[in-house]
């Protein structure tokens, strides 16, 4: 995703939080399509938790994900990331992927994913009417 400069924080976050459910539906297709792998164990991303903090006015330390950032950027700090359960076991084959709960994420993920979207044409919709004047 291409990051312009001149981001404004509500844009800033409705990136990542797109950003976020985007990744978390691809954690969650590869926990479903190992639903079967022996030893596989799943993944979530972690994203909500990291933004709720950002946005508490708690200081927070910037955080590099990827070498061609910039430091110090907006939105880095609550970049969301994968984590692995690799503290339990639903199986005695050591899978812990729970099909039912996977498949509720998924439908749970696609709504949050098309809120974030929404939100985010309203926001360039706002802007675009602005520049224009306040025309549509």
């Amino acid at each position: 995703m291409v990051k312009s400069i001149l981001s404004s924080p509500q844009e800033t976050v409705l990136e990542q939080a797109l950003g976020a459910s985007a990744l978390r539906h691809r954690v969650i297709a590869n926990n479903i399509a190992n639903v079967n792998t022996p030893g596989f164990k799943k993944s979530d991303v972690v994203f909500e938790d990291k933004l709720a903090e950002a946005m508490s006015g708690k200081p927070l330390p910037m955080a590099r994900t990827h070498a061609g950032h910039l430091p110090g950027r907006q939105g880095d700090a609550f970049a969301p990331s994968v984590v692995t359960d690799t503290t339990t076991s639903l199986r005695t084959d050591g899978n812990n992927v729970d099909i039912d709960a996977e498949m509720a994420n998924v439908a749970k993920n696609t709504l949050y994913y098309e809120a974030v979207a929404s939100q985010l044409n309203r926001y360039f919709s706002n802007l675009k009417s602005a520049i224009r004047g306040g025309t549509s």
